[in-house]
């Protein structure tokens, strides 16, 4: 028999996860958007859960996740990350190549936030319009029972 294994903290449950998941692809077909993909990571980057809706293209998956990255990285919203370095495009170059690539600085990435408004993960979304993502984000996390973090630019 195997010694211990310590378990890890979980902040965001698999169950929560899916509860995001399905609430924000429910709102995407109610409001007839294009397929979508979802990223959900942890505070640490992790993930958690991720799925696409049938007929996504297949890049929509590490846009996903470079727009939760953006996001959780940065500790603001993609969309935020995006719009305070519209006039440094060296440095969201410079971003996207310390992060291996993993960094999508426009809407659909949304942080998720605990009860003290602590980041404990995030969520990215592709596949409708930016707007469009970013929205069914928000519905996700919030149908979870978290905040999402979206603060102005």
């Amino acid at each position: 028999m195997a010694g211990k294994v310590y378990r890890s903290s979980v902040v965001i449950s698999r169950a929560q996860a899916r509860r995001m998941l399905d609430a924000a692809f429910a709102e995407a077909r109610a409001k007839d958007m294009e397929p979508l993909t979802a990223f959900i990571m942890d505070g640490g980057g992790n993930l958690i859960a991720a799925e696409r809706e049938d007929g996504c293209a297949p890049l929509r998956l590490p846009v996903a996740r470079g727009k939760a990255f953006a996001a959780l990285g940065n500790g603001i919203s993609s969309r935020t990350v995006g719009e305070r370095n519209e006039l440094r495009p060296a440095f969201l170059a410079a971003v996207a190549a310390a992060s291996g690539g993993n960094f999508i600085p426009v809407p659909g990435g949304v942080l998720i936030l605990d009860e003290q408004d602590e980041v404990i993960g995030s969520v990215g979304v592709s596949g409708a319009s930016s707007e469009e993502d970013e929205h069914v984000a928000v519905t996700g996390i919030e149908a979870a029972g978290f905040k999402a973090g979206i603060v102005p630019a």
